[in-house]
């Protein structure tokens, strides 16, 4: 069964931090939207629910996940 990608990992923060932060920065919430729209394509796509994805398609998808991602680490104040 697919999962959700779990972007709190990926960036070493917590739900709650990334919250804050998000609340501070609409540019930041702007970037965090785009990647779980993303992501909860990929999850439908994996699922089976997004009709006749093929592998090339999902690939993009993952991709596009990727450089959200890398958007987001990009533009989060640096850790202390």
């Amino acid at each position: 069964m697919p999962v959700k990608h779990d972007l709190y990992a990926d960036l070493s923060v917590s739900k709650d931090e990334l919250g804050k932060l998000r609340s501070k920065d609409a540019k930041l919430n702007q970037l965090v939207d785009q990647y779980e729209m993303i992501d909860a394509d990929i999850v439908k796509a994996e699922a089976g629910s997004a009709g006749d994805m093929s592998d090339d398609q999902l690939k993009k998808l993952k991709e596009k996940r990727l450089l959200a991602k890398d958007n987001i680490v990009d533009h989060l104040p640096p850790s202390n």
